[in-house]
């Protein structure tokens, strides 16, 4: 399919895909100063249901889905694995015996990928001593175990049940409590 006609709604599109955000989508492809929240909110979701709109962002998706896979080999299990090894980090991996944070050198590749961020100062105190202050910023893990149980092949959060309904029966037994409340009156 080619570019939508209406240059905003190609705008939505393709900043949609990068956001996967409605709103953040709108936001960058309209002028929405002083406009509502609301607004924002219901226009960006007219336009998803707008046909042309949806099959644009549905090829859009697709052709960086393939661009991803192809370029850096991203795929479904690349993810799964991914996220396993994210799940299996182990903070004695990067801490000695006295709690100090080990040199980065030594750590282990999926920590030195992983970790969200990483906040070093240093104060100089009167007596000339140094102190450094070190933050680390971990991956959250239960995010990271969401992700993994709503993983198609893993249906950990979802919800099933099978229930066979004898439709005929529960209107039977509704119309005979019906005729008894009429009959009650």
């Amino acid at each position: 399919m080619p570019k939508l006609k209406s240059p905003k709604q190609e705008a939505f599109a393709q900043h949609y895909v990068l956001h996967a955000k409605p709103a953040d989508a709108y936001r960058h492809a309209y002028k929405t100063d002083g406009m509502q929240p609301n607004t924002i909110y219901v226009n960006a979701s007219k336009l998803l249901r707008d046909t042309k709109v949806a099959l644009r962002v549905e090829e859009l998706q697709q052709a960086a889905s393939e661009r991803a896979e192809k370029q850096f080999k991203i795929d479904a299990d690349w993810m799964l694995k991914r996220l396993k090894s994210i799940d299996e980090m182990d903070v004695a991996d990067i801490m000695d015996d006295a709690g100090n944070i080990k040199p980065i050198r030594d750590w282990p590749k999926v920590w030195r990928t992983s970790i969200s961020g990483l906040d070093l100062h240093e104060i100089q105190g009167a007596d000339d001593a140094l102190t450094v202050i070190r933050k680390l910023k971990l991956p959250d893990k239960a995010k990271n175990l969401e992700m993994l149980g709503r993983h198609v092949n893993v249906k950990a959060f979802e919800n099933t049940v099978n229930v066979k309904v004898d439709h005929a029966e529960v209107l039977d037994a509704a119309r005979k409590r019906l005729a008894e409340r009429k009959r009650d009156k």
